[in-house]
């Protein structure tokens, strides 16, 4: 490992197959990078992101997506319940009319990375609902540019 002292960069050596090599060019063309170092940089940023999400003391953010059917009995309290239960760490929400029943709803979420998945799965497997994800990310304080 090489450090680069006057750019805080350090360089260091990776061996890969050919195959894998060439699909890391195409995909570092395809997503724009300027180079094969900008798209490794990338890549274990977001390794790391999801190493820490599984860690449940650490801080992330993230969304919370989900979509119900409105005209189901209780699922609107229900949701708000859950929402208002744990406000703390729920920072914004979005509440979407998708058609006459089906409504997507956005809640953005910053906290321990257990109580952001409790709070989801409870969400989630909430009576009523369709579908749910959590997307997780980083604060950002934890990663370098």
């Amino acid at each position: 490992m090489k450090d680069n002292k006057s750019g805080g960069v350090v360089r260091f050596s990776v061996s890969v197959p050919r195959e894998l090599a060439r699909q890391l060019d195409q995909m570092t063309r395809e997503k724009g990078y300027g180079n094969r170092s900008q798209a490794v940089a990338d890549l274990i940023r977001a390794g790391l992101v999801e190493h820490r999400q599984n860690l449940g003391n650490q801080e992330i953010a993230g969304t919370i997506t989900l979509v119900y059917d409105h005209h189901k009995q209780h699922v609107q309290a229900t949701l708000t319940d859950i929402q208002h239960d744990h406000h703390a760490v729920i920072i914004s929400t979005l509440h979407v009319h998708l058609d006459h029943h089906n409504c997507l709803e956005v809640l953005v979420v910053r906290g321990q990375a257990s109580t952001i998945k409790k709070i989801a799965d409870e969400l989630i497997s909430a009576k009523g609902v369709k579908h749910g994800k959590l997307t997780v990310t980083s604060s950002g304080k934890d990663l370098p540019s």
